[in-house]
């Protein structure tokens, strides 16, 4: 078999595979389960991603980029091979002036700018033209140059417009603001979905709507997804007052909207239930916690948790309630143990769709 002819069979592939991704968020076919295999063997470090370390993170994508496509002829799974644009949380903080600590082995993050309700009017929405911001675009630009128009990127990494405000605000008087002086709270909220959304929509105009999540990786045939971490700490009522309104109105922009959260948030499942749009829900959260949103969100927007189930993954879908639509996560430690589990499991899922 040639070059070309290996080439056009890895297309045809993916091209399948998204259209496995696109059936399952349709919530008029049957529910159906996808799988992501992590092959674990020879992962080569990822660098930091720190300004300095542009090409080595444009090298490791890239190298990442081709391993991925290479597995996609032998390896049964729903994995869209992707280009990553990863970063730290501290990007739209620090478009915004936020001083940033890089550690030397660990992921950087934003310091707060301000600690009072009187300076969020003295900050400004930048450009797309900041140093931080272009240099995303810079590496998306190189990394689809050389995978060709029809290569997904991963998206970097998202906060919610009220997430990117308790970065740029100290949390200690954040807060209290929420309560004391909510309308500060809501003009800084405002000023960062401003600069999200410009961002957001030069993005979708340079490399179209499709792209893999940033956290954790599943592919979005279109929709914005995004980390929503605070509303763990802060009342039903404060979510509805200062959360909610911003999230529909994204999902709505974008064409759906996927959510990750890894804050004890269980009070707010209703209120996320309520977001129109809703393609997708991940929560970092003990099995007991992960069982009942399992169940409570079943029937309504696909999943993908920390937790799959008990034991042998062969029994992970018995576990989970038959309505139910969710991403499973599985790790190999070598190709043949990819394979293996790979062919199992699929018998596993063909079962539970017949």
């Amino acid at each position: 078999m040639s070059r070309n002819e290996i080439d056009t069979r890895i297309q045809a592939a993916i091209e399948d595979r998204k259209k496995q991704w696109a059936d399952f968020y349709d919530p008029n076919n049957p529910p159906r389960h996808m799988l992501l295999i992590r092959l674990t063997e020879n992962t080569p470090a990822r660098p930091l991603p720190h300004p300095d370390k542009k090409q080595q993170r444009i090298e490791w994508a890239w190298m990442q980029y081709l391993a991925q496509m290479k597995r996609v002829a032998w390896l049964d799974d729903d994995t869209m091979p992707h280009l990553d644009v990863y970063t730290g949380t501290e990007i739209f903080a620090e478009a915004f002036g936020c001083s940033v600590h890089r550690p030397e082995d660990n992921m950087p993050f934003a310091l707060p700018l301000i600690t009072e309700a009187s300076q969020v009017s003295t900050l400004h929405v930048p450009d797309l033209d900041v140093p931080c911001l272009k240099l995303l675009f810079e590496i998306a630009d190189e990394l689809r140059a050389r995978g060709g128009p029809n290569a997904v990127l991963k998206m970097v990494d998202v906060q919610s417009p009220m997430g990117i405000a308790a970065l740029i605000w100290k949390k200690t008087s954040f807060y209290a603001a929420m309560v004391d002086q909510p309308e500060a709270v809501k003009e800084l909220a405002a000023k960062a979905k401003v600069l999200l959304v410009a961002f957001l929509d030069e993005w979708v105009a340079r490399y179209g709507v499709d792209f893999v999540a940033h956290c954790p990786d599943y592919y979005m045939p279109k929709g914005i997804t995004l980390s929503e971490d605070e509303i763990g700490s802060v009342s039903p009522d404060a979510y509805y007052d200062l959360f909610h309104t911003e999230l529909v109105e994204l999902s709505r922009r974008y064409g759906g909207i996927g959510i990750h959260c890894c804050a004890n948030a269980k009070h707010q499942w209703e209120g996320l239930k309520r977001i129109p749009d809703l393609r997708l829900l991940n929560l970092v959260q003990p099995p007991d916690i992960l069982r009942e949103a399992y169940l409570y969100f079943a029937s309504h927007v696909p999943q993908m948790h920390s937790w799959c189930g008990e034991g042998d993954p062969m029994g992970w879908i018995a576990q989970l309630p038959k309505e139910s639509r969710v991403v499973l996560q599985v790790s190999a430690d070598s190709k043949k143990q990819a394979i293996d589990l790979s062919s199992r499991l699929r018998e596993v899922m063909k079962g539970q769709t017949t």
